[in-house]
C-alpha cells in the first residue's frame, strides 16, 4: 500500500516535468549552491535541487525562473514524524501544523485514539477533513482499541466494521497501536478481526507492547505486528528487533527512551528504526521544537547525523508506504529543509511541494488557511453531565483506605493505605497531611457514573483542579481540598466545553479545550502562555509537582500501574480489576 501525493501526474505535466529533468526548459525553482543529503547512500554533494510543479526535477546542475541561493547550508528532505497523538499538543491540526512546520515537519503519521475515545468515527473523520489543504501533510492511522478498557465508560466504540471502513479512507497509512496486548498474544477473534482488515489491504498494524518478551512476544507478532514504541531497555528493544519489529524510539515530552536505546543502532539495524515523539506538550513545542530537537538530541548523543536524518526521513516514509516521500530525488515531492548545519539543525527554510511555507522558524502565513475550521462545523460539543448525580461526600467508615500515591515525573502510581480524617460523619481531605480528595465524572453519556476517592503527593494547601484531558475515555477529572472547590473546578472545565482550570477562593485560571475537550483553536502561543500562567498560579498555591496537569491526566489510565482511579472505581490495575476504596 502507498499513499500517492496530491500532485498533478497528468502526461502532459509529466512531459513537462521530464523535460526540466533534462535541462531543457527552466524549472520553476531552483534551491542553489545547497549541500544536499541523500538519504539513499548518506552521501552530503554539493548540488542544485531543481523542482517543477511540487515535484523534484532533478538534482545536479539546473537552471530557473526562480533561484534561491542557500549559501552552502543543507539541503535536506522534509522531515516526518512517525507516531504522534496530535491531541497531545492540545492544538488542532490547523495550529499544529503552524507550530511544527517551520521547525522543519513536512508530515505526520498521528495516531487519533484520544479523540476516538471521545468521539469514535466522528473524532477520526474530524482529523481526516481538518487536515486538508494544509502544508503538512496528516495521515492518520485508524485506533485499534476505542474503548481502550472496560473499566472505564469512553464516549464511543470502534468496531471492526467501523475500523474497515475508516482503513479505506484517504490518508490512512494504516491500524494504529495495539495496546491490547494480551488479546492479541490470546487470539481474541475481535482483536483478530481488526489486525485482519488492515493486513487483508497490505497496511502496516503498529504495536504498543511495553515489556512483552519471550513466547509472548512471538505470538504478538505472528499476529501480524510490527512495529512498537515501548521499548525501555536495550534488552527489550534488541528482542523486538530480533522478532522483525521497527524500533519506534520516544523522545517526547512525557516518554524519553532516546539514551537507553541509542546504543542499538548500527549501520546493519538503522533502517529498522524510527525517532519520534509520541506526545509533544505545546510547551515543549514552543520552547524546544519537533523532530529537529529530536535531531539534536541524538546527534549531541553521539549518533551519525545523516543516520539521524534517514530516521525521521526515508525511513516513516518506507514503514508506512508514503510514496514519493523521505528523500531528494527525481519525480518525488519537493518537500525539503534548508538548515544551518546537521548539529543545531537550526531551520532556515522549508519548503512544501516546492512552496516555501516557513522561513527563519515563522510560518508564510499565506499557506496556512484556516478557513474549514469554523464554530459551526467543529465537534465542540462533548460535554454531558448529569449534574443531579454529582456529590464528592465520602461516607465516613471504619478502617483504612486505598490512597493513589503520585510519583514525581511518571506516570506510574503506588497505593497507600492510610486512615482517612473524618469530619461530621464524612471522610475529608486533610490538605496538612497531604491528604486531597480526587474524582472522576463520566462526561460522555450524561450516565451519572462517578467514583471517588484519595491522592497524595500534590501538595495543594487549598483549592481545586479540574481537566478534561484524563486518559484514555477522557472524563472529566478533579483534585481538591474541600467538596466546594471541586464542584466549582468542575463546573469551570464543563461550561467552557472542557479544558484545564485551577482555582482557589480569589481566583482561577482555564484553558479552554473546546474540541472534543481536548483541543484548541486558539495558537502555540496562546495555549503556552495560558498554560504557563496555570504553572506559575500552581506554584503559588504550593503545588510541588512541576507539571501537575499532565499527571493529573494521568491518573484516570487503567492500564499504568499500580492505583488509578475511572468513572467505574478504583482501578487496581496489577490484579487488572477494580477494588473499593475501603481496606477489606
Amino acid at each position: 500500500m502507498s499513499l500517492t501525493p496530491p500532485i498533478d501526474t497528468s502526461i502532459i505535466s509529466r512531459q513537462q516535468l521530464l523535460s526540466c529533468s533534462r535541462g531543457e526548459i527552466p524549472c520553476d525553482l531552483v534551491l542553489k549552491n545547497g549541500q544536499v543529503v541523500n538519504t539513499f547512500t548518506g552521501e552530503v554533494l554539493e548540488q542544485d535541487v531543481g523542482i517543477f510543479q511540487g515535484l523534484v526535477a532533478g538534482i545536479g546542475q539546473y537552471s530557473g525562473h526562480h533561484e534561491v541561493d542557500v549559501k552552502g547550508r543543507y539541503i535536506c528532505p522534509g522531515f516526518i514524524e512517525g507516531h504522534i497523538h496530535i491531541e497531545s499538543s492540545m492544538l488542532s491540526p490547523l495550529q499544529f501544523a503552524r507550530a511544527v512546520v517551520p521547525r522543519g515537519t513536512t508530515a505526520v503519521v498521528c495516531d487519533p485514539h484520544e479523540i476516538a475515545n471521545v468521539l469514535g468515527v466522528r473524532g477520526v473523520s474530524f482529523m481526516l477533513e481538518f487536515s486538508k489543504d494544509l502544508p503538512l501533510d496528516i495521515f492518520s492511522m485508524i485506533p485499534s482499541c476505542v474503548p481502550a478498557t472496560d473499566m472505564e465508560t469512553s464516549g464511543a466504540t470502534l468496531a471492526p466494521n467501523d475500523i474497515d471502513m475508516l482503513l479505506a479512507r484517504p490518508g490512512v497509512p494504516g491500524l494504529a497501536e495495539m495496546m491490547n496486548f494480551p488479546g492479541a498474544i490470546g487470539g481474541d477473534p475481535e482483536v483478530l478481526a481488526k489486525i485482519r482488515t488492515a493486513l487483508d489491504r497490505n497496511q502496516p498494524v503498529d504495536g504498543h507492547a511495553p515489556g512483552v518478551s519471550g513466547k509472548q512476544l512471538q505470538a504478538y507478532c505472528a499476529c501480524g505486528i510490527s512495529s512498537d514504541h515501548e521499548c525501555t531497555t536495550l534488552e527489550e528493544a534488541r528482542e523486538k528487533l530480533r522478532a522483525g519489529m521497527y524500533i519506534f524510539i520516544r523522545e517526547g515530552s512525557t516518554a524519553k527512551n532516546l539514551e537507553a536505546l541509542l546504543p542499538l543502532i548500527t549501520p546493519e539495524t538503522a533502517q529498522w528504526f524510527l525517532l519520534v515523539s509520541d506526545d509533544r506538550h505545546p510547551d515543549d513545542l514552543l520552547a524546544q521544537g519537533h523532530l529537529d530537537h529530536i535531531l539534536r538530541r541524538v546527534v549531541a548523543l553521539g549518533l551519525d547525523p545523516i543516520t539521524a536524518l534517514k530516521l525521521v526521513t526515508i525511513n516513516p516514509a518506507i514503514r508506512f508506504g508514503l510514496k514519493m516521500r523521505g528523500a531528494l530525488a527525481p519525480g518525488y515531492l519537493a518537500d525539503a529543509v534548508i538548515v544551518d548545519d546537521l548539529s543545531s539543525f537550526t531551520v532556515h527554510q522549508v519548503y512544501k511541494e516546492g512552496r516555501l511555507v516557513a522561513h527563519d522558524a515563522e510560518e508564510v502565513e499565506k499557506h496556512f488557511c484556516p478557513a474549514a475550521e469554523t464554530d459551526h462545523v467543529l465537534p465542540v460539543d462533548s460535554i454531558h453531565i448529569d449534574w443531579t448525580a454529582v456529590d464528592f461526600r465520602i461516607p465516613a467508615q471504619p478502617g483504612k483506605v486505598r490512597v493513589i500515591e503520585c510519583v514525581e515525573g511518571q506516570i506510574i502510581t503506588g497505593l497507600t493505605e492510610l486512615e482517612p480524617t473524618i469530619s461530621r460523619d464524612e471522610a475529608v481531605a486533610d490538605p496538612a497531611r497531604d491528604l486531597l480528595k480526587i474524582a472522576v465524572i463520566e462526561r460522555h453519556r450524561a450516565s451519572g457514573n462517578m467514583t471517588n476517592g484519595f491522592v497524595r503527593g500534590f501538595g495543594l494547601r487549598e483549592g481545586a483542579m479540574a481537566s478534561t484531558v484524563a486518559h484514555d475515555s477522557h472524563n472529566l477529572i478533579v483534585v481538591g481540598t474541600s467538596d466546594a472547590l471541586m464542584l466549582a473546578a468542575s463546573r469551570l472545565v464543563a461550561d467552557s466545553g472542557g479544558g484545564i482550570a485551577l482555582l482557589n477562593h480569589e481566583k482561577s485560571i482555564i484553558l479552554p479545550l473546546p474540541i472534543a475537550g481536548l483541543m484548541s483553536m486558539e495558537s502555540l502561543q496562546e495555549v503556552s502562555g495560558i498554560l504557563f500562567r496555570l504553572k506559575q498560579f500552581a506554584e503559588e498555591m504550593k503545588i510541588k509537582i512541576d507539571n501537575p496537569f499532565m499527571l493529573l491526566s494521568f491518573l484516570a489510565l487503567p492500564v499504568i500501574p499500580t492505583l488509578k482511579i475511572t468513572d467505574k472505581g478504583l482501578v487496581d490495575v496489577l490484579a487488572f480489576q477494580t477494588v473499593p476504596l475501603r481496606v477489606e
